[in-house]
């Protein structure tokens, strides 16, 4: 994937949004906000972290991931 992805992008049953360079939401089929993927770099390289949405305001870490769409998956 292109990890400067600049607009929307489906992976399984999830879309991906920009929000800004290195951040993406993720929307299910229907459009609902399920959470964000968000690129670190660090020594090891990129890694992309999933948080999913718990509430308006709270989110959930669900891991830090080698490829974003192992990120992805965890959405679904």
């Amino acid at each position: 994937m292109n990890r400067t992805l600049t607009t929307p992008r489906t992976i399984g049953s999830c879309t991906l949004v920009p929000v800004k360079d290195g951040l993406w939401r993720v929307l299910d089929r229907s459009g609902a906000v399920l959470g964000h993927v968000e690129r670190r770099t660090d020594a090891a390289g990129d890694r992309f972290a999933a948080r999913r949405l718990v509430a308006a305001t709270r989110t959930y870490d669900l891991g830090l991931f080698w490829r974003v769409e192992d990120a992805v998956d965890c959405f679904r």
